[in-house]
């Protein structure tokens, strides 16, 4: 554990926390920014109503500072007979310090518990805080054969979306 870590700690999200997300996750887009992807940075952060949702289901867990200030969180849903990472945002001004680390272990903590198969997710293939950064903590990418008929539909919510589908994969960890 890095000494970075130990200003921060991960928690279930409270209700209080919800209406931050939506600035994590724009203040996260700001590193697409000179990448080909810079069209995310004017992206909608995820709908309330989802996020709620998810939140009701026990799905969404925070990064805080000491002072438990919000600086990234994690959020899940169910996908077949696996969990979905569905969105993973850090702040920026606290970026390189382990937290999306932290945020992913806390997800596969939390799948292992509650017996899950799997957690998958869907990113990009190059960028170093994408795949690659996935790839270091065990997931691995899946064949585009081997996608379910839950991961295929995430494919094409992507290419309604105008993600470059070709450099998106999906991933996995097994358990």
């Amino acid at each position: 554990m890095s000494d970075f870590t130990l200003d921060y700690r991960v928690r279930p999200a409270q209700i209080k926390d919800l209406t931050r997300l939506g600035a994590i996750e724009r203040s996260a887009s700001i590193l697409f920014w000179d990448t080909p992807y810079t069209w995310l940075v004017e992206g909608e952060p995820l709908p309330m109503d989802l996020v709620y949702s998810q939140f009701q289901a026990g799905q969404i867990w925070v990064a805080v500072d000491r002072s438990d200030l919000v600086v990234g969180f994690v959020m899940t849903c169910n996908l077949e007979h696996g969990l979905y990472l569905k969105e993973i945002d850090v702040n920026p001004t606290h970026g390189s310090r382990g937290i999306g680390k932290m945020l992913v272990k806390t997800v596969l903590d939390w799948a292992r518990l509650h017996s899950y198969n799997a957690v998958f997710l869907s990113t990009f293939r190059d960028l170093p805080w994408n795949a690659p950064f996935y790839q270091k903590l065990g997931f691995s990418i899946l064949n585009e054969s081997a996608l379910t008929a839950g991961l295929q539909e995430i494919r094409q919510q992507e290419v309604l979306a105008g993600f470059p589908i070709l450099d998106r994969v999906i991933m996995s960890m097994t358990f």
